[in-house]
């Protein structure tokens, strides 16, 4: 018999496609599917995995992302504070401000600009936290939450595509394995019967039946996988096209405030830079006139200044001039003193009339009511008095011991007029001594009423006069040496012998 054929023909077997090569990207790709195998040995989720780990990738990104921005807001929040540091060393007023100016435009003004722009950076600082919490950080979060959610749906419809795959898979796996059995048996039995279900013809024919079946869950798989590579592409542009408008945002906030922090200190160094010069220490002359010293007045003058009890007559001498005083030693002889007699009956000797130069302090000091004349000479115009130097110039006058001091005077005159203010001195206390009058007052008699009231006073000298002769008046003074004598004369007073004169003497 000739070979009769099937009365049916063979049905088309499902085509799977051929290789593809897709431009969605621009870049050539191989399909993962093979058209030469039954069962693919790929894996049918290996394209799905690939773009969830992507997906994972984006999602870091915009991880990291958020954290940036994040820190950098708790950034700006450490510098408002920090700035909150800064301020407060400038917050106190300024110490001993009352000497700069308060108006505008000084010193004080620059501070109040420092606080001020300086303050402006703490608001500047909290702002740009707050910006950068409720702008810029919720649009990278809610990118975040996208891809999240492309991700889960991605791995959810991959999942159930891909499981539909591998169960027909398994199927027409079992079955390629059921026709390698029936026809090993088939050849192996020699013509004996099978069962029906195992003629290798049926179970080739159930083959092309599930091979179809999985080929169709396959394409269906590979759409879905193909739209979701497609749509990669936009969802790819989406996270760019967010990400670059959130850092626009973070540029424009961080960009702005620099600028206006910039604006800021601009401004702090311009209102010190409009300080002129000469400002404040105009301000400062200007209220403190009456303190400062006036440049333009004259200077002091000693001849100007008063004191209290400036020309009081206990300052005035009751004689002044030179004399001459000789030396202890033998060899120096006579040097020439200034010497002054004063309403305290002190005879004191200066080495000038100087008191500008050095400290008018006395080389010696005589007090006369302790003193004694011990003798006179009118040739040479001298006089010996003895007396204890009390001037504090002196070395060992804690123990003022009794010295003889000879002077000298300029002329008899000079001498007599010395020797009647001395023993007035030395006579008559304080009270007595008139330095106005230019001329002797009257004697008076011991019995008139004026002469009781004089105390009694050891003479400083013996005198040879009668015991009814009044007393001689004291002569008057200047501050100048004077030649003014009084009523008697102090020649006629020294006894012709010394020893009448030691003998008269009373110290």
């Amino acid at each position: 018999m000739s070979n009769l054929s099937s009365p049916v023909e063979s049905p088309a077997l499902p085509h799977r496609s051929s290789t593809l090569r897709t431009v969605s990207t621009g870049l050539e790709r191989r399909a993962s599917l093979s058209d030469d195998e039954a069962i693919p040995g790929s894996d049918s989720n290996e394209t799905t995995n690939l773009l969830l780990e992507r997906l994972r990738a984006w999602k870091h990104m915009c991880g990291y992302l958020e954290d940036y921005v994040s820190v950098t807001a708790k950034v700006q929040k450490g510098m408002s504070k920090d700035f909150e540091k800064v301020l407060k060393t400038v917050n106190e007023p300024l110490r001993e401000g009352h000497h700069f100016s308060q108006s505008v435009g000084g010193v004080s003004s620059f501070f109040e600009n420092i606080r001020a722009n300086t303050q402006g950076m703490i608001n500047l600082y909290t702002d740009g936290e707050r910006n950068l919490r409720t702008s810029v950080l919720p649009t990278l979060e809610k990118l975040h939450k996208d891809i999240k959610t492309k991700s889960k749906e991605l791995q959810t419809g991959a999942s159930k595509g891909a499981k539909a795959v591998e169960k027909a898979r398994n199927l027409t796996q079992k079955h390629i394995e059921l026709l390698g059995q029936q026809t090993a048996a088939l050849d192996s039995a020699a013509g004996n019967k099978l069962e029906t279900s195992h003629d290798p013809y049926i179970v080739r024919r159930g083959i092309i039946y599930r091979l179809n079946k999985q080929v169709i869950e396959e394409n269906n798989n590979r759409q879905d996988i193909i739209a979701v590579q497609n749509n990669f592409q936009q969802f790819e542009a989406h996270i760019l096209q967010t990400v670059q408008a959130a850092m626009e945002q973070l540029v424009v906030f961080m960009s702005g405030q620099s600028d206006r922090q910039k604006v800021m200190y601009t401004d702090i160094l311009a209102t010190l830079q409009r300080i002129p010069p000469e400002f404040e220490w105009v301000n400062f002359i200007t209220r403190n006139d009456s303190t400062l010293v006036d440049p333009d007045a004259p200077p002091r003058s000693l001849s100007n200044i008063t004191f209290p009890n400036q020309d009081h007559r206990t300052t005035q001498p009751l004689i002044q001039g030179t004399l001459q005083r000789k030396s202890r030693t033998l060899v120096k002889g006579f040097t020439s003193f200034f010497y002054v007699i004063t309403h305290a009956r002190y005879l004191h000797e200066f080495k000038d009339n100087d008191d500008l130069r050095r400290d008018p302090s006395p080389e010696l000091s005589l007090y006369l009511p302790d003193s004694t004349i011990v003798s006179i000479d009118e040739v040479k115009h001298t006089f010996t008095i003895k007396g204890k130097d009390v001037s504090s110039n002196v070395v060992g006058n804690a123990f003022h011991t009794n010295t003889e001091f000879i002077f000298k005077a300029g002329s008899a005159s000079d001498a007599k007029e010395w020797l009647n203010v001395i023993k007035e001195a030395a006579h008559a206390p304080i009270a007595t001594t008139t330095a106005a009058s230019n001329v002797t007052s009257p004697v008076t008699s011991p019995a008139s009423p004026a002469a009781s009231t004089t105390p009694s006073h050891p003479p400083a000298y013996g005198e040879k006069e009668s015991a009814s002769q009044s007393p001689v008046s004291p002569p008057a003074v200047t501050r100048t040496n004077t030649t003014t004598t009084t009523g008697s004369n102090v020649a006629e007073k020294v006894p012709s012998e010394k020893t009448a004169e030691k003998d008269a003497v009373k110290s």
